[in-house]
């Protein structure tokens, strides 16, 4: 791997004022600025956004081109995988430096999701099932059937799913990026309430993520110039992994892509699980994180409530896990959600996360999924600078 994250900027999540375009022209601009960047320097643009019918405006890439007139004429391009959009983005800069055609790539994600209602925003995210067999409204019922499978292979861990929740809710409370600053304790989320409804299968509205608009952006480069520049946040892994859409095809709970991508990453790396500092992995729903636990190889299968019960992913525990709150507390715009993922990481590397820091880390790791763990995105990260 021959890519470093140089610069980055990050948007405050939740329900947004701005439209995508003023959204996208502010972390671009904001990410060229904090990386010392000039436009005319920039050798290629990917912009990461689901899209699908949340705004009018598609045809998306071009619209990066409004952070400064010396972006004309570079080459930009749309990527879309899911949830794992961002990534996705993210490693097309990195097949492109990769690959010699340039040497400073911006990449921007993005997405605005509350100008929709409920029902079609539903609508919308079920078109990343598999939709000749997997009938849904929402992706809320997918993850629903999912959660109910894993009960009934493992038991229930409702208790652990509520404390995963009550987690990533307390460390919500010290992003300043966050949509949910609030810490809403085990109770609160462990009871079926008015304010905590059930929303499918046995999913709780806290163990769901939320609707949001945001965006985020990275300036990458190759390792020579970034050891030129004021930081440098070097892959030392960057693994892609997909599996079949259809769940009949696969056991979903096994969480298959996301173990091999893990796996594919830690061999790359040359590292093992002990060497991590922390990682930033997607919480759609807290079942997700419980079964990424699994994945992650901390826990056996259907043993991923010792993680969270033993306190092993909290701020203080041997793996913390979603520091800055997650997808949870954090929110979640798609296309926004990987190079979120990727700037805090970056951020914790370099001693520069603010509230949210944690003790000097060495590595961290990102994983990005998109749908029902078909597209598994992992990247392992060191500081250089």
């Amino acid at each position: 791997m021959n890519a470093c994250i140089v610069g980055w900027d990050h948007l405050k999540f939740g329900k947004r004022d701005d439209d995508v375009e003023d959204m996208i022209v502010s972390v671009a601009a904001g990410a060229m600025a904090d990386a010392g960047v000039e436009p005319k320097d920039v050798d290629a643009i990917y912009l990461g956004t689901f899209g699908g019918g949340f705004v009018q405006q598609e045809f998306p890439a071009s619209l990066v081109l409004q952070a400064h007139e010396d972006l004309r004429f570079k080459p930009a391009t749309h990527v879309e995988n899911a949830c794992a959009t961002g990534s996705a983005a993210i490693y097309q800069g990195i097949n492109h430096i990769a690959a010699r055609r340039g040497r400073i790539v911006l990449v921007v994600g993005v997405e605005k999701m509350t100008d929709v209602s409920g029902e079609v925003l539903g609508g919308i995210l079920s078109k990343a099932s598999y939709l000749r067999e997997e009938s849904a409204s929402s992706f809320a019922e997918i993850f629903g059937h999912i959660t109910d499978r894993y009960f009934q292979e493992y038991g229930d861990k409702s208790d652990a799913l509520a404390m995963i929740a009550a987690k990533n809710h307390k460390n919500g409370c010290d992003n300043p990026y966050a949509q949910l600053q609030k810490d809403l304790g085990y109770d609160f989320c462990r009871n079926v309430s008015d304010k905590n409804p059930i929303v499918a299968g046995p999913l709780k509205r806290t163990d769901c993520s939320l609707v949001s608009d945001g965006a985020a952006a990275i300036v990458l480069t190759d390792v020579d110039t970034a050891l030129r520049m004021d930081k440098a946040v070097y892959f030392r892994a960057a693994q892609h992994v997909q599996d079949y859409l259809p769940m009949s095809r696969r056991t979903v709970i096994a969480f298959e892509g996301p173990a091999t991508a893990f796996a594919k990453a830690f061999s790359e790396a040359g590292l093992t699980l002990d060497d991590l500092g922390f990682a930033e992995v997607h919480d759609c729903f807290t079942s997700a994180e419980l079964l990424t636990y699994e994945a992650l190889g901390l826990t056996e299968k259907g043993q991923g409530e010792v993680a969270i019960k033993e306190g092993w992913t909290h701020a203080d525990g041997k793996l913390p896990i979603n520091r800055s709150g997650g997808l949870k507390s954090k929110g979640h715009p798609l296309g926004a959600t990987g190079l979120s993922m990727h700037a805090i990481a970056a951020m914790q590397l370099t001693g520069t996360a603010g509230d949210l820091q944690l003790d000097n880390p060495k590595f961290g790791a990102v994983f990005n999924m998109g749908g029902s763990a078909v597209s598994s995105y992992v990247s392992i990260l060191e500081p250089l600078r």
